[in-house]
């Protein structure tokens, strides 16, 4: 599958929504062709798309389309490498939830 060309990538946005001593909640907003940039994740986290569509990601296998479904939350451990790309033509955004204390349930009783 040919990705799409945008021209120049650009940088997606985020807007930290919540960070205290149990999760940080990031909204993450994507133009078309906009990307977060190879990271880590240092958290478990918890990704919530509000919208359908498609990201790349870019990992050190290769690349791959993930098709997303609004409201159909998907996790992933922490220690995933990656750069992630928006390739519809539309923006595209999601709520990622990183859990600082992954051990906890939701009462705060250690697991």
């Amino acid at each position: 599958m040919a990705q799409p060309s945008f021209g120049i990538n650009t940088q997606a946005q985020y807007t930290v929504q919540i960070d205290n001593e149990r999760v940080v909640v990031t909204e993450w907003r994507f133009a078309p062709g906009a990307e977060t940039g190879w990271h880590r994740h240092g958290y478990d986290y918890v990704v919530v798309p509000l919208r359908d569509g498609k990201l790349q990601l870019e990992t050190s296998e290769g690349q791959r389309i993930s098709e997303l479904k609004t409201g159909q939350s998907y996790s992933r451990l922490a220690g995933v490498e990656h750069n992630v790309i928006n390739v519809n033509d539309y923006e595209f955004v999601f709520v990622e939830i990183e859990l600082k204390q992954a051990t906890s349930d939701v009462h705060g009783v250690q697991a």
